[in-house]
């Protein structure tokens, strides 16, 4: 099997992003966007689905704050999981997560059908959680499974802890991509869908 990996840059008058992805891999990342606490987000969704991931990104923080940056490296990583997915020969396509995290307990599911939507329920209200604007870890997790051209339905079911909430979605997502993109040798190469394609 061909390996699965892609690059992705994305440069525009507000940022300039750069991500390599490898969807094989052992979960090794190195990740550098300027916000530590999205750095760490992103950290986990590598470790947890054993996609190595590298980003780097500068970006108009300073000036407009975080939105630009947060969109455009969550529109690069969306981008690299469906280069890297290609047509998806033999993936098992589906998958979901309940993951929890001391008082938080969060449900993420995804179908890798070539079909971009995305609900999700953070269930965090306050303005920032630690140095990220709250409402950006949802934008976030949208942008990448619209980016991504799959279906995520990613919410949290319980908890207190804005920290808690947001790493807990993140590690859900994560464990839900790394079966979704798994090779099932049952499929024998062939793509999981009755319409033959999911692009």
């Amino acid at each position: 099997m061909d390996e699965r990996k892609a690059s992705v840059k994305r440069e525009t008058r507000e940022t300039k992003v750069s991500v390599e992805l490898v969807l094989d891999g052992t979960g090794q990342y190195a990740v550098n966007t300027g916000n530590g606490f999205f750095d760490h987000l992103l950290s986990q969704l590598s470790r947890h689905s054993l996609m190595d991931l590298t980003v780097e990104a500068t970006g108009d923080a300073e000036q407009t704050g975080w939105h630009h940056t947060v969109e455009d490296v969550s529109i690069a990583v969306g981008r690299a999981i469906n280069e890297a997915i290609g047509e998806g020969r033999g993936i098992v396509r589906m998958g979901h997560a309940l993951v929890p995290f001391d008082e938080t307990l969060a449900q993420v599911a995804v179908d890798l059908s070539g079909r971009a939507y995305a609900v999700v329920d953070t269930a965090i209200y306050g303005e920032l959680v630690e140095s990220l604007p709250s409402d950006l870890i949802r934008h976030s997790l949208e942008s990448i499974a619209m980016e991504g051209k799959f279906n995520l339905n990613a919410r949290v079911l319980a908890g207190q802890n804005s920290h808690h909430k947001a790493e807990a979605l993140f590690k859900a997502f994560a464990r839900a991509l790394k079966d979704a993109i798994s090779i099932d040798p049952r499929q024998g190469g062939e793509v999981p869908s009755t319409k033959g394609t999911i692009s």
